[in-house]
């Protein structure tokens, strides 16, 4: 009797163990979705960087190109009034303005073989630079992204996706650069970018979205 009493408690309890199972298929690692999630912000962000750098950041430069010496006088005379004529910046006025230039100058200094490269240029024919371009691969600031329109920090995950997003945007300026073997010092450049304005007395600090040195 104990023997079929216990046959019984254990039938009862698979029953009871199988009908409270879910099965749960295995994700499809080559699913859209399973990928992107196993994706590291820094890739992700990467690659939307490159997805929109030629179809909506450099027509959004373009579309707001002012000259370097064109927007230093205009700056000099009314800071503010430059800044809405030409400028962009995320909302919120306490933003500070980002600028698409265009210009060209005297390399006066060089430092090209950094991780952090950059060119110091004249662009007034002081015999003093004005202007720095920033070659990378190491690019400071986030000029590119808070100069973009269709871009919003609140169309991100969160902050930390966001600045990935910068450095994914800087990455491809770097990679539209092409630096000439030799000292270049002495030598033109001819540049467009952006930089973020900071006062009137620090120097600009340019990505270039668009480098070309010598007379060409």
């Amino acid at each position: 009797m104990r023997h079929t009493i216990l046959v019984s408690t254990m039938a009862c309890g698979l029953l009871i163990s199988a009908a409270g199972c879910k099965i749960v298929e295995n994700p499809d690692p080559n699913s859209a979705s399973e990928t992107e999630a196993a994706q590291s912000d820094e890739v992700r962000m990467a690659n939307y960087a490159r997805e929109i750098w030629e179809a909506q950041v450099l027509p959004a430069v373009a579309q707001k190109l002012v000259p370097i010496t064109e927007l230093r006088a205009q700056m000099e005379q009314d800071a503010d009034a430059a800044g809405q004529a030409h400028g962009m910046r995320p909302e919120g006025e306490a933003n500070p303005w980002n600028f698409a230039v265009s210009g060209s100058g005297v390399i006066v200094e060089a430092k090209t073989q950094s991780r952090a490269a950059k060119l110091q240029v004249d662009t007034d024919a002081d015999g003093e630079a004005d202007v720095t371009v920033q070659l990378g691969p190491v690019i400071r600031g986030t000029a590119i992204r808070d100069a973009m329109p269709f871009l919003s920090f609140t169309d991100f995950r969160d902050q930390i996706e966001f600045a990935k997003l910068a450095a994914g945007l800087n990455a491809m300026a770097h990679e539209g650069i092409t630096i000439p073997e030799g000292d270049v010092v002495g030598q033109t450049v001819t540049f467009e970018g952006v930089f973020t304005y900071k006062n009137a007395t620090t120097r600009p600090e340019i990505v270039p979205t668009a480098l070309t040195f010598g007379d060409s």
